[in-house]
């Protein structure tokens, strides 16, 4: 961390740095743990032209999952910008290692965010996914939207940077016959996003946390589709939803699961494009 960023951090918090300590497990922004006088905080940083944009969507994202109340999220405290890099501040959770219990607890509570719901699918505004753009274009069918506001802009990503050629991408008309065959979303839940095991915590009282989130109105299927894709939740967690929320089939999980692959595809590298591949190939 510089200097620059110490003193900004030291005049927001009014209160002297005695530790910073940097934290692993994102890709996208630099984080840290800091220790003052005061007490223990967390710091995203992330410099560039969309890095303070990027952050005040977390931020948006953070407030809108605290609101509903279903499932704790770290206390939103500061959000600045420091020769125009973003900063944000949110209290320190300290995590344990989940067992079976948590687990349960995290489903249930997901399931609970999962039944906020809205008049259409999409939000408010755009976001971000990683660093990446999220179309959010309100829209009240569900296949219309998948394709128009997830799909495509991913698609044509990566046709840009030449992961994907022109003949592998399937046209807007059979992307959307093929959503409509398997996909049917009855109403609009409010989802975290970008849901892999990175990105919940159990604080040390038992609770599940959500952080980093990319939120909009959705299939709740996202979210579980996202949750298989790199591991870290347990069948006890699959079994608890179950109890509350029928579970997307395989089909859907593929097909959500695609969304997520072209991301990481156009973030980093053709090392996720035969994945894609498969599922074009497979239902489209």
């Amino acid at each position: 961390m510089d200097l620059y960023l110490k003193e900004y951090l030291e005049n927001t918090l009014n209160s002297t740095i005695k530790t910073i300590v940097p934290v692993s497990g994102g890709d996208i922004s630099q984080a840290y743990k800091i220790i003052t006088s005061s007490g223990r905080f967390f710091c995203k940083y992330h410099p560039g032209k969309t890095g303070f944009l990027m952050l005040k969507s977390e931020k948006e994202g953070l407030e809108a999952i605290s609101a509903t109340a279903a499932i704790k999220v770290p206390e939103v405290l500061h959000l600045g910008q420091l020769d125009k890099a973003g900063v944000l501040l949110v209290e320190y959770i300290e995590a344990k290692s989940p067992g079976e219990k948590d687990m349960k607890c995290l489903a249930r509570d997901l399931a609970a965010l999962h039944k906020v719901s809205a008049q259409s699918f999409g939000w408010n505004t755009d976001n971000y996914i990683g660093s990446l753009h999220q179309k959010n274009t309100p829209n009240t069918d569900w296949p219309t939207f998948y394709v128009k506001s997830r799909l495509l802009p991913q698609l044509d990503l990566a046709k840009d940077h030449r992961h994907l050629n022109k003949e592998e991408v399937p046209k807007r008309a059979v992307l959307l016959q093929g959503i409509k065959k398997y996909c049917h979303a009855d109403r609009p839940s409010l989802i975290h996003g970008d849901l892999w095991g990175g990105n919940y915590l159990i604080d040390q009282d038992g609770f599940p946390v959500l952080i980093d989130p990319s939120v909009s109105y959705a299939d709740p299927g996202m979210d579980l589709a996202m949750s298989h894709l790199f591991g870290g939740f347990s069948s006890s967690f699959y079994n608890t939803y179950a109890e509350i929320f029928p579970l997307p089939s395989q089909a859907v999980m593929e097909i959500y699961q695609l969304y997520y692959l072209l991301v990481h595809l156009n973030l980093f590298g053709a090392s996720y494009a035969p994945a894609v591949r498969r599922i074009l190939r497979h239902y489209f």
